[in-house]
């Protein structure tokens, strides 16, 4: 069942190396500017293969859920859950049939990309709540959180080809239902009075929440893409907090190691960025509990903000030259209640050296090292 829909094409845009990306995250000189436009060229080459892979996700995951009845299926909290349904090639026929009745009632349809997003998104800011060390490789983040259930589908391909790329590390972290992030719960003991900033830039925002926690690590987690290029994660719809619009933050990794203790250290990233929600979906999710209970609802001068209002401009960093940062999102029942899926497409640069990003507190842009 269709909700709302966006473009799926989140082609990352990506530096040739750490030196060629300035501050401000904009090509400069004539080599960085033909860079720019050879990757803008290379995003329009594969939008159609973007739209046919979304479309093809989007069939699997019918097939399996309307083939048996995973909606009732406990092991959506499970880790290793989707790793082990991916294998269906030799059963998909069987699924279709069994869910050909109510598929027809529910058609899934590809995703349509408008010309205007299909150019490489820009990188923006980590943002202050990375683990660089810490973020365990499974595909539920969810934990103890309660919230509403959200599956997040992130396909991955190269620019280069237009081929999905399997076993790159997707990794990603966002707030709880009330707007925390996990071992950050409270701010610096010389800030608990802080008021959020009145204009500016940082119009919203307080100074960043120390890490106090180091053993909570819950809505963080990575998962390596498969043969198709896709990591499934399992976790709870974000909520928002003060200044910020409601977003997802993710890294790709193409080098990683895992470690004995379920972690992973990186030699090299090629994409951060940041997925949004549309607005009119966050709306009807605030009036959800415990969505309902962010204790920032009803403050002056803080409450809920809109991705057109997001602080540091970092949704406006995310929609440079066109591209959309939105989940295309679809319902997993009759009624938002029952959990939402969301789909995005990075497209990632891998004979790029990578770069090192670097959060820069008054700016919604990459910066590098």
């Amino acid at each position: 069942m269709k909700l709302f829909h966006s473009a799926t094409l989140t082609a990352a845009a990506l530096v040739a190396a750490a030196g060629c990306v300035n501050a401000h995250g904009g090509p400069e000189t004539k080599g960085e500017l033909q860079e720019f436009m050879s990757r803008q060229e290379s995003a329009y080459h594969c939008a159609p293969a973007v739209a046919a892979y979304t479309a093809a996700r989007k069939r699997s995951w019918a097939q399996r859920v309307l083939g048996g009845d995973a909606l009732a299926h406990k092991n959506l909290f499970v880790d290793g859950y989707f790793q082990e349904q991916m294998g269906i090639e030799g059963r998909a026929e069987s699924l279709e049939a069994v869910g050909k009745q109510l598929m027809e009632c529910n058609p899934v349809q590809a995703s349509k990309i408008r010309n205007s997003t299909c150019v490489l998104a820009p990188e923006v800011t980590e943002g202050p709540y990375y683990h660089i060390k810490g973020h365990p490789i499974r595909s539920n983040l969810a934990e103890y959180q309660i919230g509403l259930l959200f599956l997040m589908n992130v396909g991955v391909i190269d620019v280069n080809t237009c081929e999905p790329v399997p076993n790159v590390l997707v990794d990603l972290w966002h707030a709880n239902a009330t707007g925390s992030y996990g071992g950050h719960p409270d701010p610096r003991p010389d800030l608990v009075n802080e008021q959020p900033a009145a204009d500016g830039v940082r119009k919203g925002l307080l100074s960043a929440y120390p890490r106090t926690k180091d053993d909570e690590t819950w809505l963080r987690g990575a998962l390596p893409t498969d043969a198709n290029g896709v990591a499934e994660f399992t976790s709870i719809f974000p909520g928002y907090y003060t200044g910020r619009a409601t977003h997802v933050h993710v890294k790709v990794h193409p080098d990683w190691t895992q470690l004995p203790n379920g972690t992973f250290i990186s030699s090299k990233v090629l994409h951060t960025g940041q997925l949004f929600v549309e607005d009119r979906l966050n709306e009807e999710i605030d009036k959800i509990w415990p969505y309902s209970e962010n204790p920032i609802r009803t403050l002056p001068g803080r409450g809920r903000t809109r991705n057109w209002d997001d602080s540091l401009q970092v949704y406006q960093e995310a929609q440079a030259n066109g591209y959309q940062p939105t989940f295309d999102i679809e319902l997993l029942g009759g009624v938002v209640t029952q959990g939402l899926i969301g789909y995005i497409t990075l497209g990632i640069n891998m004979s790029a050296p990578g770069y090192v990003g670097k959060w820069n507190p008054e700016s919604g842009k990459a910066g590098s090292l």
